[in-house]
């Protein structure tokens, strides 16, 4: 009996399963409270409501859902009823993202809409998925890339206007040019800084609020960035955020990985949309002080479709290093479960005894 009681102490466990993973965000105590006044904060409020609720606020949630591309477009004002729409973007947004399918305002489902994100809508064209395939990625309507000439080479300038000061020039160049390095070894496309900032093919800058573009930033956390699809080449980083290049020397609880960022910026730039696999650069969502900048099968199986693989990329390790990442959750997932059981089994022999 003591040992089923010991048991029942640690953390639940649920039956794993290969990509796409779950992504629960579940914010501990100490991170939660960087959320108090952001941009989603309000929705807190109404985490466990289900259909035929009547809350104040639930219209700001629609206008949520309706902006990253999950509510149907409507005229009028939306109303605060939790009514057969809202199910309907609810259930679209956990089956999306990957969360339990429920229709409700879980818990797990309300930490992941408050999360900072990217600004880009979630309503692209799916690529189609054969039988037993994971593949999620996600392209832009009508499938744009870069025309440019083979051998391809796109250039890049950061906007001498729109910067930031807390870091230096050089820090940013790096982070953007490790970035846009990731891509170019997936595919044979060159990236080059160039000086003149308006003839760049692709022109990276920092910006507050309305800054012109139709997709206005909304302060700390909320939306992080955004990019356009090909041949825009536009990349827009929100300056209200506190952006980090080394967690060990920027202790902000709201600080956000720019390499990150960076990473998944591109990707739109080349024409990737948001992918629904969790461990994909091109997931939309990105925990404060949290980093993932490494290209996952998903992402370059996208992307490649699009312009082809580089000759000198080895995609036999990319898919040991996704083996190596999806085994070490299945483990930790059966050796919880397997330690439930042993619980659940001492718990009914414990009855009869």
């Amino acid at each position: 009996m003591f040992l089923f009681l010991s048991l029942l102490q640690l953390p639940p466990s649920f039956p794993a399963r290969i990509l796409p993973q779950p992504t629960v965000l579940n914010f501990d105590d100490h991170s939660s409270s960087a959320y108090n006044s952001t941009p989603w904060a309000r929705f807190a409020k109404l985490a466990n409501l289900e259909k035929g609720s009547h809350v104040s606020g639930i219209c700001d949630l629609k206008s949520y859902f309706h902006r990253f591309g999950y509510f149907p477009e409507v005229a009028g004002n939306f109303t605060d009823d939790f009514d057969a729409e809202l199910e309907s973007a609810i259930l679209n947004y956990q089956n999306n993202l990957g969360l339990p399918v429920t229709g409700k305002l879980d818990p797990d489902t309300i930490d992941l809409i408050m999360a900072p994100r990217c600004g880009m809508s979630d309503a692209t064209p799916r690529a189609p998925t054969r039988v037993h395939e994971t593949r999620r990625y996600a392209y832009f309507h009508g499938e744009p890339r870069w025309s440019n000439p083979h051998p391809m080479t796109l250039t890049y300038s950061f906007s001498p206007d729109h910067v930031i000061d807390y870091l230096s020039r050089d820090q940013i160049r790096e982070v953007f040019s490790r970035a846009f390095s990731r891509w170019s070894e997936v595919i044979p496309v060159n990236f080059t800084e160039a000086r003149d900032h308006r003839t760049a093919d692709v022109r990276i800058g920092f910006y507050r609020g309305d800054h012109g573009d139709g997709e206005p930033f909304d302060g700390v956390l909320g939306v992080l960035a955004h990019a356009f699809s090909p041949e825009n080449g536009r990349l827009h980083l929100d300056a209200a955020e506190t952006w980090a290049v080394d967690f060990k020397t920027e202790n902000s609880r709201t600080a956000i990985d720019l390499e990150s960022v960076a990473t998944h910026e591109i990707g739109h730039v080349l024409g990737l949309a948001h992918s629904t696999v969790s461990d994909a650069i091109m997931y939309p969502s990105l925990k404060p002080r949290s980093r993932k900048v490494d290209l996952r099968v998903d992402d370059v199986q996208g992307v490649q479709n699009l312009y082809g693989s580089n000759p000198n990329f080895n995609y036999e390790s990319l898919l040991e290093s996704d083996r190596e990442t999806s085994g070490v959750k299945m483990v930790e997932s059966l050796t919880w479960s397997a330690l439930w059981m042993m619980a659940l089994s001492l718990y009914i022999v414990h009855q009869f005894i």
